[in-house]
């Protein structure tokens, strides 16, 4: 008897040593295919970094070309800016940074480097507000630098892209102060009287009135 019961606790034992065994087998299974996964993962992750690191230095070198690089400043920092992606990667960090340096040498008064980063934006982003008030400051700033053939395609390039935007009054103005630093006054009260009948209640229309008054 003592036997069958000693022979019993043995079975019992050995049984539940296998089943640890087991578990442990599987336990060892399940780690080892956590590992293959953050392998995976980590694989992944290298590949993506590699892919962004290419598309930035492929679109720094779409960005400028050969000769400007050289001699311009303004790409140079340009280039060193953190952050900046353009073409192939919408992404929201990238375009806030961009616009935000952009305005930061408008407030600086630095209109080189302001006219060239609102360029940059507005070929290599899209946003519903920022591009807008892009292409409104480099109308801006080419107005500013005498360049008014430039200063009229930018504004120009919003009044049609962009028709619903709250600039577009103040842009139509603007073209009538180009008519008129051009000295064409003719052209320039054909516009102004276009502000004051389409935008009655704009603040621009209130400019455009004030002019043809100093006009007359």
């Amino acid at each position: 008897m003592k036997k069958v019961i000693l022979f019993f606790l043995i079975s019992i034992l050995s049984i539940d040593q296998l089943q640890a065994d087991e578990n442990k087998d599987a336990q060892a299974d399940l780690l080892f295919l956590k590992i293959q996964e953050l392998e995976i993962e980590i694989a992944d992750l290298r590949n993506q970094i590699e892919s962004q690191e290419y598309l930035i230095n492929k679109l720094i070198d779409e960005s400028v070309d050969s000769k400007s690089a050289a001699t311009d400043d303004g790409l140079e920092d340009l280039a060193i800016d953190s952050n900046i992606r353009f073409k192939g990667i919408e992404d929201t960090q990238s375009k806030d940074e961009v616009y935000k340096s952009a305005i930061n040498a408008l407030e600086e008064q630095n209109f080189d480097r302001a006219l060239l980063l609102f360029k940059y934006f507005v070929e290599s982003f899209t946003d519903e507000e920022k591009t807008p008030l892009s292409f409104f400051w480099l109308g801006e700033i080419s107005m500013i630098q005498n360049n008014f053939e430039q200063s009229n395609n930018y504004f120009m390039e919003l009044i049609s892209s962009f028709p619903s935007h709250y600039r577009i009054p103040l842009a139509h103005k603007k073209i009538g102060d180009i008519y008129l630093k051009n000295n064409d006054v003719v052209m320039a009260k054909e516009k102004y009287n276009y502000v004051v009948r389409e935008y009655p209640d704009n603040t621009a229309s209130s400019l455009a009135l004030q002019l043809l008054k100093n006009m007359e």
